[in-house]
Parts: C-alpha cells; sequence; structure tokens
C-alpha cells in the first residue's frame, strides 16, 4: 500500500461504519469492517428511519446508490398524527408523500450497503475486546477469536458502548430518565385493519397522563411501536415479566388504562416481542482531543436521545466528510483531526434538540412541545 494511504480498520457494520467503507472503496481506498454479530441475518437491525436531505441523503448520493435506494425507500410513509387519549386528532399530516425525509428500514438499508461492497470487506463474528498500541503508532485488534492488524487508523463505528471511545474519551452515555417498550404487530393491513388505518401511513403519536406511545409504519406491513415512561433505569425490569408476554401486554394494558380501547388495541394487536430500551445519551458538544491512528464516528461518537429522528444521518454524514478529507490530498492524520473538529461542531446543534426534546417528554408540556416538533417538520419537509 502507497505509504499516503492509511490501513483502515471500521469497528462495527451499522450504517455509518458501512457508509464509510463504501465512500472509501469509491474512493480507492480500501478499509476492512470488523463486525461482532456472526452474519447479516442473525436479527433485524430495528425500525424504519428517515433520511434527511443535508446528511443521510447527501451520503447515499455521495455513494453512487440513488437507484437501489428507490427501490426501497417508502415516500408514502412519511405522514403524522398526533393524538391525546381519548383519541382526539390534535395535528394530522396525513398525506406527506411529497416530503423529502423518506422513511426506509433499518435492515433494507444494511442491506443495500453491504450490497455495494466488495465481499470480503465485512468480517463477521468479530467482537472486538481490545484496541492495542504498536511501538510505530499503529493498532492492533484484539477479538474473541483472535487479532487482526496492525492497522494506521482505526474508526470506531461500534454504537454507544463503543470499546474504541474509552481510548478517546472518559465520558460513558449517561441514562435520559425515559424508557422505551418496544412492540411489533404483524401483517396489519390484513389481520388488524382497523389499527393500520389508526396509525395510517407513517408515525402515530398519542400523548396523555404523563406517557407517550409511539406507532410507525415500517415495510411488509409491520408496525413497530413503543411505549414511552419517564422512570428510573430499573423500573421495566421490575415492573414487567419479559418471560410472559402475556403478562407484559397486561402491564402495559394496566399502565395506559384510560386511553381509548382503539388505542390501547395497539397492545392487544402487538405480537409477543416486547423489549425494554433505556435511552441513553453523550454530552451536548461531547469531543476529545486527537490521537493518531484512532477515531469515532455516529453513536460512538455522539449517541443522543431518538426525539428528532438526527442519530443515523448524523452517523451517514459523518462518514462521508471523513471520507472526503481522507481521499483528499494531504496528511491522512491531519484530515482525521480535520473530521473531528467539523463534526463536533456540526452535530451540537442536533445534540441540544435531541436532547431538549428529551427532557420535556411526558412533562406537563409533552403535548406542546410534541405539536412544535411536527409542525416544525412539516415546515423542513414542504
Amino acid at each position: 500500500m502507497h505509504p499516503s494511504i492509511p490501513r483502515i480498520a471500521i469497528v462495527g457494520a451499522g450504517p455509518g461504519g458501512l457508509m464509510l467503507a463504501r465512500l472509501l472503496h469509491l474512493s480507492g481506498i480500501q478499509a476492512i469492517v470488523f463486525e461482532r454479530e456472526e452474519s447479516p441475518l442473525v436479527r433485524p437491525q430495528g425500525g424504519t428511519l428517515d433520511l434527511h436531505e443535508d446528511s443521510g441523503l447527501l451520503a447515499v448520493r455521495r455513494a453512487g446508490l440513488e437507484a437501489e435506494f428507490l427501490r426501497i425507500a417508502r415516500y408514502e410513509d412519511q405522514g403524522s398524527r398526533l393524538l391525546n387519549k381519548s383519541g382526539r386528532v390534535l395535528f394530522e399530516d396525513a398525506d406527506a408523500s411529497e416530503g423529502n425525509r423518506p422513511e426506509v428500514d433499518r435492515t433494507a438499508l444494511r442491506d443495500m450497503l453491504l450490497a455495494s461492497l466488495p465481499p470480503e470487506c465485512v468480517q463477521w463474528g468479530c467482537a472486538l475486546r481490545e484496541v492495542r498500541p504498536q511501538d510505530d503508532g499503529r493498532w492492533n485488534l484484539a477479538f474473541a477469536n483472535g487479532e487482526a492488524g496492525p492497522f494506521d487508523l482505526v474508526v470506531g463505528a461500534d454504537g454507544a458502548w463503543s470499546r474504541v471511545r474509552p481510548l478517546l474519551s472518559p465520558y460513558k452515555p449517561q441514562y435520559s430518565g425515559l424508557t422505551f417498550i418496544e412492540f411489533g404487530i404483524d401483517d396489519v393491513d390484513r389481520s388488524h385493519p382497523a389499527v393500520a388505518q389508526l396509525v395510517g401511513r407513517g408515525k402515530l403519536d398519542v400523548q396523555g397522563d404523563g406517557k407517550l406511545i409511539i406507532a410507525q409504519r415500517n415495510g411488509n406491513a409491520h408496525i413497530r411501536g413503543y411505549a414511552i415512561f419517564r422512570v428510573p433505569a430499573d423500573w421495566a425490569a421490575k415492573r414487567f415479566d419479559f418471560a410472559s408476554p402475556a403478562a407484559v401486554r397486561s402491564a402495559l394494558l394496566a399502565e395506559f388504562a384510560g386511553y381509548d380501547d382503539a388505542i390501547t388495541d395497539l397492545f392487544r394487536a402487538s405480537n409477543d416481542q416486547f423489549v425494554a430500551r433505556p435511552i441513553y445519551a453523550l454530552p451536548v458538544g461531547h469531543c476529545w482531543a486527537s490521537r493518531r491512528g484512532l477515531t469515532l464516528l455516529g453513536d460512538a461518537a455522539h449517541v443522543m436521545s431518538p426525539f428528532g429522528g438526527e442519530g443515523v444521518n448524523a452517523a451517514l454524514r459523518d462518514a462521508a466528510e471523513l471520507a472526503a478529507l481522507l481521499a483528499g490530498e494531504g496528511d491522512w492524520a491531519g484530515a482525521v483531526a480535520a473530521y473531528e473538529t467539523q463534526m463536533s461542531e456540526r452535530v451540537v446543534e442536533a445534540a441540544e434538540g435531541s436532547a431538549e426534546a428529551a427532557a420535556v417528554q411526558l412533562s406537563h408540556i409533552g403535548e406542546a412541545l410534541m405539536l412544535e416538533l411536527l409542525h416544525q417538520h412539516r415546515a423542513g419537509a414542504a
């Protein structure tokens, strides 16, 4: 390899890590992605997300994947509805198919990115244990099943609980005070038409009694939902018996007693896959002193609450900016330092917005805030 081109390892095969690998590949820079999961089919990658024009969609265009993205994007599912607990509509944007924030399932997005890479680019079943410095300034990666290296640059794209981050920053994500109980509804259009109509073509929010339900249409007639509570971090484990889906369903119905039956039918229609998801975030403005051969992107660098939908978009923008700087002329280490400065400044606004939204959710102004966010979203999509 030419001495001006670093040997690069990317830890984590999420959207940000895979997008970085794709963009580097287009520039003639080879990188290896190490992923702890045993294969792409081990588990679904989560629900749906919307890509934004100046971040996620920008990265897709730079990656030359517009045609592939259009095949999986759901422009017809950009609608939003806000109800109170009695079912009264407070806000509705039912026909948002002309908006510029198309929905895409996370699994479909990952599959698209994987298909754009050489088969040998991603190494599966590599759970990172340690990043070890070498005497020459390079780095080795130690996994449960062996080692790889040395690498000139290691990019931590390994999520909120990154194994790379501690080498750069002492900060750990902190609990936001919010816990999501995730549930899913299968084959909703055929099996639960009333629920399908309630959710509509996009996202439904229901506020009341200091609690929140979010339900969102995914591809393949699936709805993914969240019952959201402001509670201590260990509350869900004490409140719900996750070994018994029927018990979880009954407990959710009890928690949302007083909500209209048409709304709580979301729980009655759900499948048996309930998961507790406490929400964590890094401090707004999180940054670190540049260290040669190491950097972070996505949630490893700036995990934030999901309110605002900025997380994956920020990760894809990170990948686009880092790849462009590494492909440019000059010192690659200087390119990484420039990326870190630009990235830490760029994500402040999104992190602030997400933190503020999380702080006031389920408060006495939660309903008003949700209305404001929905109006802003509609204005941004116009």
